[in-house]
């Protein structure tokens, strides 16, 4: 099959979230783990914001005109993020996953993005394989976590919403955890008002843009990182990402009633720095 390859349009969105709700329900269904979406209509929803966010890079593969996967580019200022991509399950072992990964890379290249991220489900060994082929190194085992809220206060580590203000001393943060900062990113969750930190003697020591699946989350040790999880009033999504790594924090989650739903796998090209820290990452990165 010829594949070309175009920027998605608005009205793409109904078919991509189809595409994307199919081609996810069949791996999961396929390895008995749940959906990563309850029905289409969340799907196309995620499709629509894709599509409304200027800072988000999109491209479809089609085939005979139809329309067979997307991808998408997250293009924060240093560090960009890939995913969600989809290919429609009729059009598997046809090269068009291999054609939007390198599509992005090579707008990766041509943008100057110091590194690229994503994140995959550690079940699927195919998407493993061909990110491992494209150069992405496999960097840390993650636990997607879900339950109810826990609702507990750590003590000494008070949890408040973060302003405008904080961005300076959260970016020191986000640095040393992390050797480079997220700050649109936290800007624009303080402008939703989902952005909470956590501080100690006076000093930022922790911060989350969301407590979920397209949130992420610094700290200075495993005790911040308890509080800010403990003050989220629930976990977006399909849950957060949890570094399988961090025992303690693993062990903490399983104690106050909270479970791990899947394996996923946090990948990288380019600069990466060992996280000096308690960290969650988001789907993207």
């Amino acid at each position: 099959m010829k594949i070309t390859l175009r920027t998605c349009r608005p009205d793409d969105a109904e078919t991509c979230g189809q595409i994307c709700y199919r081609a996810f329900k069949s791996v999961s269904d396929q390895h008995n783990f749940p959906p990563d979406f309850p029905d289409v209509a969340a799907a196309v929803g995620l499709m629509n914001f894709l599509l409304s966010r200027s800072d988000i890079y999109s491209v479809v593969a089609e085939v005979d005109g139809q329309v067979v996967g997307s991808n998408f580019l997250w293009e924060y200022p240093m560090i960009a993020g890939i995913g969600p991509i989809t290919i429609d399950p009729t059009a598997q072992n046809a090269a068009a996953g291999r054609s939007l990964m390198q599509d992005v890379l090579q707008r990766v290249r041509d943008r100057g993005f110091a590194g690229v991220r994503l994140v995959q489900a550690a079940y699927h060994s195919r998407s493993l394989s061909l990110y491992t082929k494209l150069g992405f190194d496999t960097r840390e085992p993650l636990s997607l976590i879900q339950g109810q809220a826990i609702g507990l206060e750590i003590p000494g580590h008070p949890v408040r919403p973060a302003i405008e203000a904080d961005l300076e001393a959260c970016n020191e943060l986000c640095l040393r955890v992390h050797g480079h900062d997220r700050g649109s990113e936290l800007l624009g969750a303080i402008k939703e008002g989902t952005a909470t930190l956590v501080e100690r003697a006076g000093r930022v020591t922790g911060y989350a843009t969301l407590v979920g699946f397209f949130g992420h989350a610094v700290a200075e040790n495993n005790e911040d990182m308890k509080a800010l999880i403990s003050a989220a009033r629930g976990f977006a999504g399909t849950g957060f990402l949890l570094p399988t790594r961090n025992g303690e924090l693993m062990r903490w989650c399983l104690a106050n009633g909270l479970r791990v739903v899947q394996p996923m796998t946090l990948m990288s090209k380019g600069l990466y720095s060992e996280p000096a820290g308690a960290f969650l990452p988001s789907i993207v990165y």
